[in-house]
């Protein structure tokens, strides 16, 4: 399913366990470059219908930074989660960046068959304004 104007989506649609295909940051020009975690994360992102969510990425690999800086090897948290119009929001009760918890992170959502693309903005390291989009398949069994 896609979503359109025509055909919102509902909770129903996202209740599950997703795993993550692709993370990467859009600049202001469209240009895409890889995301904190690196050229191949891996994650998993779970919707309860009791509207709980957790959300697990990590680095692949063990690579080093360009310039040698530190490296974000694990990002997570969990919460609450509802759909606003084309949007979903995330209320974050425990976080491994102490910084989130408390806070709502709003998403961007599509959702295309078994395909749930979520996007939302941040700063980069050096200031600038990009969009990161997290490309995230329901699992169809197996892991996790």
């Amino acid at each position: 399913m896609t979503n359109t104007a025509s055909d919102a989506v509902s909770p129903a649609d996202l209740i599950g366990a997703w795993q993550l295909e692709s993370y990467v940051g859009v600049d202001e020009d469209g240009g895409v470059s890889e995301g904190p975690l690196g050229p191949d994360p891996e994650g998993v992102l779970i919707y309860s219908a009791d509207r709980h969510m957790t959300v697990s990425m990590m680095r692949a690999g063990h690579e080093a930074s360009p310039g040698g800086g530190p490296v974000t090897r694990f990002m997570g948290y969990a919460g609450t989660w509802q759909l606003s119009e084309r949007q979903i929001v995330h209320e974050v009760a425990v976080s491994s960046h102490r910084h989130m918890v408390g806070t709502r992170q709003v998403r961007g959502l599509t959702l295309r068959g078994d395909l749930l693309i979520l996007s939302g903005t941040a700063r980069t390291a050096d200031g600038r304004q990009e969009q990161r989009v997290l490309n995230w398949r329901r699992f169809s069994g197996g892991r996790p």
